[in-house]
């Protein structure tokens, strides 16, 4: 799996050009068909993906292109995912920010207990992140929450890619979170930072 930017048609031509690695031995990455056509719930409107499949031309393992729109076994776009942790973070319980997002509250409650089970492992990551990418990053005041703590790192993470990279301020936090997590911030292992990463948020939109 590999995650790459909004543009289907920047990816393309990418992928085409060998200009995407591959993460397990870095060498280009050629054109192998799609996978299945699937829909995730967005901000007022449904967005379909139809994830392209590539080959290693090296090693000759096959990888699926994750749109950092979307996390990995979510149905919901890393924005409506991110804006349930945020008010939660604010002290909303999953009832009310399932109607304020019109998600089925089992399905808030899911993902807050997956981001919570892995807080502090995502709040220590992205702030080191954040750290790396502004060696003078505004200090964060603990909340008493790790859950919270760990919303507020990724955000200081995504406002300090942004400095660095101003295309990052086109996507939001959680598609910027997802991108370097490689969609893996809600999977039952915990996220797993990417260190190479190809800047899947600087394709643009």
């Amino acid at each position: 799996m590999l995650t790459v930017g909004a543009d289907a048609d920047r990816v393309e031509a990418s992928l085409r050009a060998g200009l995407l690695a591959c993460p397990s031995c870095g060498d280009s990455l050629s054109p192998w068909g799609f996978a299945r056509v699937r829909s995730l719930r967005g901000v007022g409107e449904s967005v379909w993906l139809r994830p392209r499949r590539s080959i290693c031309v090296g090693c000759g393992r096959t990888h699926v292109l994750l749109s950092l729109v979307g996390l990995l076994r979510r149905a919901d776009s890393a924005v409506v995912v991110g804006a349930g942790l945020a008010g939660r973070a604010m002290g909303l319980g999953y009832r009310r920010v399932a109607v304020a997002l019109g998600v089925a509250a089992s399905t808030v409650r899911g993902w807050l207990r997956r981001f919570a089970e892995h807080a502090e492992r995502i709040r220590a990551s992205f702030t080191v992140l954040a750290r790396d990418l502004d060696p003078d990053p505004p200090p964060i005041e603990a909340t008493g929450s790790v859950f919270a703590d760990a919303v507020a790192a990724v955000e200081m993470a995504a406002s300090a890619a942004g400095l660095r990279w101003p295309v990052v301020l086109t996507v939001s936090a959680w598609e910027f979170a997802g991108a370097v997590t490689g969609g893996g911030l809600l999977t039952p292992s915990g996220p797993a930072m990417l260190t190479n990463t190809t800047r899947p948020w600087a394709e643009h939109r």
